[in-house]
């Protein structure tokens, strides 16, 4: 027996936070009865569990990296017609998650999975996974500027975690620099708004690993299947900050 939630989200229903939504909205039915509260156990091997009426099966597992596109919606369906991530995923039957978000404009590795435990802990700001960019950004910064962001900075939602931070190119010709630079939190577009705030507007934003995985030489536009090796790594990568972030 195991929380609903984590039944759903097992199944490739959505990310556990998502499942949480759905039974709280009461679009979740066991044995045909609706449920509405979180502290519900089911057994997917006995129970009939159903999501707006239609029931659930386990799924294969699958793990993937796609290199995203800016202009491409990090969304399975958009109302506006514009392209979401999803439309690039030709072969996959099963129904994945995109796990976290990259916004209209930045592109580079996103991992999408029907995992719903693995993409909640890779998600979940506690566990404090890093998330590596190379940040395109008008001028070229002084280094006290990046110490700035080094040491954690204060925008309108609170003070940013230290980020590791060093210089990745520089071009004094277009007056403009890539910087590298690895976080470990998820806020709404903080990379940018971390160069914003220290007056160095970002022009292109590509994030280049997640969780310890690289994205390499994948393609613009492309996936590819984890191996079991990553798989393990990334949830290494989730175990351990969770851990780390109990003992501190």
């Amino acid at each position: 027996m195991e929380r609903l939630q984590k039944v759903l989200a097992n199944a490739g229903v959505a990310s556990r936070r998502k499942c949480e939504e759905l039974i709280k909205e009461g679009k979740v039915t066991v044995n045909g009865e609706v449920v509405t509260e979180l502290g519900v156990k089911a057994d997917p091997a006995k129970d009939d569990i159903a999501v707006n009426g239609k029931r659930i099966r386990s799924e294969r597992k699958i793990y993937l990296m796609f290199n995203k596109p800016k202009g491409v919606i990090t969304s399975v369906n958009d109302p506006k017609g514009r392209p979401v991530v999803t439309d690039y995923l030709k072969g996959v039957n099963e129904r994945v998650y995109p796990v976290g978000r990259l916004d209209f404009d930045t592109e580079g590795l996103l991992l999408l999975t029907n995992d719903g435990e693995l993409a909640h802990k890779l998600m979940h700001p506690r566990h404090h996974v890093p998330k590596t960019y190379l940040a395109t950004v008008e001028r070229v910064p002084h280094g006290d500027a990046l110490d700035k962001l080094k040491r954690g900075i204060k925008l309108e939602d609170g003070m940013t975690a230290p980020a590791d931070v060093e210089y990745h190119d520089v071009d004094p010709d277009k007056k403009q620099a890539t910087i590298r630079i690895t976080i470990r939190e998820g806020r709404n577009r903080q990379v940018r708004r971390m160069f914003e705030a220290i007056h160095h507007p970002v022009i292109r934003l590509k994030r280049i690993s997640f969780g310890g995985l690289a994205l390499d030489n994948l393609q613009r536009g492309k996936y590819r299947k984890l191996s079991g090796e990553e798989v393990r790594l990334l949830t290494e990568a989730a175990d351990g900050a969770e851990d780390a972030n109990r003992a501190e």
